[in-house]
Order: structure tokens, then C-alpha cells, then sequence
């Protein structure tokens, strides 16, 4: 990780030697964003090679496409940073003393805050993944065919994004006091399967362009 503590900027190399390191943070929550990270970035590419003179029927759609993506892979960046911090409180709280009764109900409140805290990026990364999915949806009819198995990548990626997210909303739940912010975090979850058949239904229509 970079000096200030963020993704952005950092070494591939400098993120997976925090990775592997025995800290609590980065870890799942975090490689999830990255996911949707590069499933955004992978979707930017295949809007900018989709450009030129051959496709000027939809240069207004690809735009728009690359402006989203752009602005997806930024968030998602943010995503992975607020996770490593959310999660640092997390493991913060768990720490606190617990001598007295006292300081049981502070640390058992603060851990129900901080579990609420942890599970809002990897919700939020979920959210991503689903709108790069449907940004590959729009891209691919119309995409350079050259490059239409990145776009199939990118589904992937974002699909890795939706399913590692889940794990990582899933934990935080038996901590959670709050039965409406729990009911919202199920809801986000339940989303997933439907983000996970629709990338792999990019997939097959790449793989059937192939052929």
C-alpha cells in the first residue's frame, strides 16, 4: 500500500505482499473492489478500442459506456480503501477491555457498530458488479470484435467482485444488532446470483461469437 494508506498508486506488487502479510487489512473485502476495479478498467478499454471511424453509429453509447466505467473504477478503488479501514475498526473494537460489565456492553455495542461499518463496502461492491455487468451487456453488440473476449473478462472479473463481496457481507451479519440494516444486507446478497448468471450469459454470447 501506497504511504497515505491507499490502493490507488501502490505497486501490484506492494498490494500482494500486504495481502499475504499477517494484517488484518487488505484482505477479502478489499480484493473483491479490486475485482470490480479491473472489471471496470477492462470495460474502459474495450469502449476506447470501440471507437474510430467503423463505429461511429454508436460513439454517443460507447461514451457513455466509458464515462461509467471510469467512474465505477474510481469508486471501486475507494471501495477497496474503505474496506481495509471499515475492517481495521472491526478488529480495533474487538480489542477493546471488557474487565467490567461496563466495558462488555461498550465493546459489545462498539463491535455491532463496526460489523455495520464493515459490511457497507462489500454491499456497495456487489452493487458495483451488477452495473458492470450490465455495462458489458450494452458494450458487447456493439463492441470491436477484436477485443469482445475482454469483455467477457470483465463479466468474470465483476462476477469474482459479486461473490467474494457476498462472503464478506455474509460474516459481518451475526453481529449486527439492527433488524433493518440486516434485512438490507440480506436483500444486497440475495442480489448476487442474479449478477453471477447474468456474467456468465456475457460469457457464453462471447464464446458463441467465437465459434
Amino acid at each position: 500500500m501506497t504511504d497515505d494508506g491507499t490502493l490507488a498508486g501502490t505497486t501490484v506488487g506492494d498490494f500482494l505482499d500486504s495481502l499475504a502479510a499477517r494484517v488484518p487489512a487488505p484482505g477479502g473485502g478489499a480484493t473483491a473492489a479490486l475485482h470490480a476495479a479491473q472489471a471496470a478498467a477492462l470495460i474502459g478499454m474495450v469502449a476506447r478500442y470501440t471507437s474510430g471511424p467503423k463505429h461511429t453509429d454508436h460513439a454517443d453509447l460507447v461514451s457513455g459506456i466509458l464515462a461509467d466505467a471510469e467512474a465505477t473504477r474510481a469508486a471501486a478503488l475507494a471501495l477497496a480503501d474503505a474496506d481495509a479501514t471499515a475492517f481495521t475498526a472491526v478488529t480495533d473494537a474487538y480489542a477493546l477491555p471488557r474487565g467490567t460489565d461496563e466495558e462488555k456492553a461498550r465493546r459489545t455495542a462498539a463491535i455491532a457498530d463496526a460489523l455495520v461499518g464493515a459490511a457497507g463496502p462489500p454491499a456497495d461492491v456487489i452493487g458495483a458488479a451488477g452495473s458492470l455487468v450490465s455495462l458489458a451487456e450494452v458494450l458487447l453488440p456493439v463492441a470491436n470484435r477484436a477485443v469482445v473476449t475482454d469483455v467477457a473478462a470483465a463479466t468474470e472479473a465483476a462476477r469474482a467482485a459479486a461473490t467474494t463481496a457476498r462472503l464478506n457481507v455474509e460474516i459481518n451479519l451475526g453481529g449486527i444488532r439492527d433488524d433493518r440494516v440486516r434485512a438490507e444486507l440480506v436483500g444486497v446478497a440475495e442480489r448476487v446470483p442474479e449478477v453471477v448468471g447474468r456474467a456468465a450469459a456475457v460469457e457464453q454470447r462471447v464464446r458463441a461469437l467465437l465459434r
